[in-house]
Order: structure tokens, then C-alpha cells, then sequence
């Protein structure tokens, strides 16, 4: 496709470029982060990322634009951080106890991810579905693929990615975020009591 007339292509072309890039995107996280998206400054990100401003223009055009690169980025991130995590499982069920525990992990040393996409409704509400749309429907080829193994229970519906999603998230707000002095492992162990028993595979 080619660029629309007043266009500019902003993807980075060099080693060099991709880093300052992505010293942008993090020093925006941390600005978003504590101060959101109102208060939250391209100054204020270009300080922090120690460029000049010129830079942050090379890349981004606008505030807006850097926050919604941002969102697509962070969620980007956690499917990275959780994807190779859950790989490893041995079932279907297992999965989703790696997939939760990943998550807690992620969550602790990212505190910032929560406060940036719950604005993101406000500011990019495209690119707020777009992140819980994608996480569900990640979940759900997981389901329909242990289900296939006969892992879990071949009666899914759409609701259950979204439930599992939806502990997900609130489980990651009040283990992650609010309160990190509980053994994740241990969350995602009791969480993933409840969905054995619920879509689990049964033999009778």
C-alpha cells in the first residue's frame, strides 16, 4: 500500500532508530503511567527518554498518537511475555494456569499496563477493543485446540474466553498491581481450581 499524499512513513529504518523508538514507547509508559494520559506530556516523554524533541517527531506525530502506540505496544508485550510461558503446558488446563501466572508476573513488573489501557477507552476506545478482543480471541484458540486434544470439555462458547479473560484482569489488578505480597503461583493455582472444574474434561 502506498503512503496517502501528506503521509510520512515513521518506521524506524535503522538499528539505531528502532532503540530511540523504543526508549520513546517506554518513557511514555512511565509518563502515561504515573501522570495519565491528560497530564502526561511529550516533554515530559522526551525528558525522560533523554531525546530531543526533533526525535520524538521522527517517530510519533502527536500524544495521541504515541499512546495509541503504546497500547498496541504494552499488549503486544504481554502476548510475548505470556505466549512462550504457555507453550510449555503440558494440557489445556495447565495452560491457562501458566497463562494466569505469566500474566501476575508481567502485571508486578509492569504496574503501569492497568492505568494506560483503562484510559485507552477514553482516549482510543479502537484500540482499547482491540486489546481485549485479541486477548480473548488468544484464549479461545487455546480452548478449542485443548478441546480437539479432549482436554477440556468440547462445549465452549465464546463467554468462557471472555470469563477467563475477565478473572484474568481482575486477578492481575488486585495481585498485580494493588497487592503483589501473595505467592502468584498460589493465585493461579486456586483460579485454575475453578476452571478445571468448570470446563475440565470429564470421563463419566
Amino acid at each position: 500500500m502506498t503512503e496517502s499524499a501528506g503521509e510520512k512513513d515513521k518506521t524506524p529504518r535503522t538499528a539505531r532508530g528502532e532503540r530511540t523508538r523504543r526508549a520513546l514507547l517506554s518513557a511514555a509508559a512511565r509518563e502515561f503511567g504515573e501522570k495519565g494520559f491528560h497530564e502526561g506530556s511529550i516533554s515530559g516523554i522526551t525528558r525522560r527518554a533523554g531525546c530531543a524533541l526533533g526525535s520524538f517527531y521522527t517517530y510519533f506525530d502527536s500524544k495521541d498518537d504515541i499512546f495509541r502506540a503504546l497500547v498496541a505496544d504494552m499488549s503486544g508485550q504481554v502476548r510475548d511475555y505470556v505466549g512462550p510461558r504457555i507453550a510449555q503446558a503440558r494440557d489445556g488446563i495447565e495452560a491457562e494456569r501458566l497463562g494466569l501466572l505469566s500474566f501476575l508476573e508481567f502485571a508486578r513488573g509492569n504496574k503501569e499496563l492497568y492505568r494506560i489501557i483503562d484510559e485507552a477507552e477514553f482516549v482510543d476506545q479502537a484500540a482499547y477493543r482491540t486489546h481485549y478482543e485479541s486477548t480473548a480471541t488468544r484464549i479461545m484458540a487455546r480452548l478449542r485446540d485443548a478441546a480437539a486434544r479432549g482436554e477440556v470439555s468440547a462445549e465452549l462458547d465464546e463467554v468462557h474466553g471472555w470469563a477467563i479473560m475477565g478473572m484474568n484482569v481482575f486477578l492481575g489488578l488486585r495481585f498485580g498491581v494493588w497487592d503483589d505480597s501473595r505467592p502468584a503461583e498460589e493465585v493461579a493455582a486456586i483460579a485454575n481450581r475453578l476452571i478445571e472444574k468448570g470446563i475440565g474434561a470429564r470421563g463419566d
